[in-house]
């Protein structure tokens, strides 16, 4: 066991599509997760400034709150006191190297969260091209995509991935062996994605325990 495990990628609130908690903390008590980084599930699926408000509002150290950046060419940067933010490019329909969210990223300086799905290769090295030190979190990357993956950490180096999904044999172990466990993220994408699973996998990881010891507190990134 971990001495301290942090969830980089958790929602919290209502689900359109099921009926699931909208408060983690009980189950991140059951499965020993210390800590979660939190974006509003509203924020996601329905009104960005009604859940980045409400996520903003919580207030409990154990939930960090990553707010959904929704880039606007005619609106301020959000003036947000926080760790990371996420990206909804697909979703919310806007280019993540168009030139008001290069903007918005490079005035916050924080780290950027976006989910695989959301996103592409090619946009992701743009993004690194045109921001260098653009920080990059990588969340639900699979298992079925490891060799682009792979390219990406390699032509990225401050591009992060969240293990919840790599949910093959020895995924993570190989990813390590490549790139170092610092630059790997423990995380669940929970509730709507499951958490037991990541949480089995991070306890059952063949690696040094320092090594496991720093993927679940967040790598060299949180």
């Amino acid at each position: 066991m971990t001495d301290l495990v942090v969830d980089a990628h958790r929602l919290i609130g209502p689900v359109p599509f099921d009926d699931l908690p909208e408060d983690p903390r009980p189950e991140m008590d059951r499965l020993g997760i210390h800590q979660a980084y939190v974006t509003h599930t509203l924020a996601i699926h329905s009104d960005v400034r009604a859940g980045n408000e409400a996520l903003l509002d919580l207030h409990d150290p154990r939930l960090v709150p990553v707010p959904v950046l929704l880039p606007e060419s005619f609106e301020p940067v959000p003036d947000w006191d926080v760790p990371m933010v996420r990206l909804c490019p697909n979703r919310h329909r806007f280019e993540l190297t168009g030139p008001t969210a290069l903007r918005w990223l490079a005035a916050l300086g924080v780290t950027a969260a976006v989910d695989f799905e959301e996103t592409s290769p090619g946009h992701l090295l743009a993004l690194a091209r045109e921001l260098p030190e653009q920080r990059i979190l990588l969340l639900n990357p699979g298992y079925r995509r490891l060799r682009a993956i792979a390219e990406l950490m390699t032509a990225i180096p401050n591009l992060w991935l969240e293990i919840g999904t790599v949910n093959t044999q020895r995924g993570v172990e190989w990813l390590a062996g490549h790139f170092g466990a610092e630059r790997l993220v423990f995380g669940t994408g929970a509730p709507v994605m499951d958490d037991c699973g990541p949480r089995f996998l991070l306890d059952h990881l063949d690696l040094p325990e320092a090594d496991v010891a720093l993927i679940a507190s967040g790598g060299s990134l949180l």
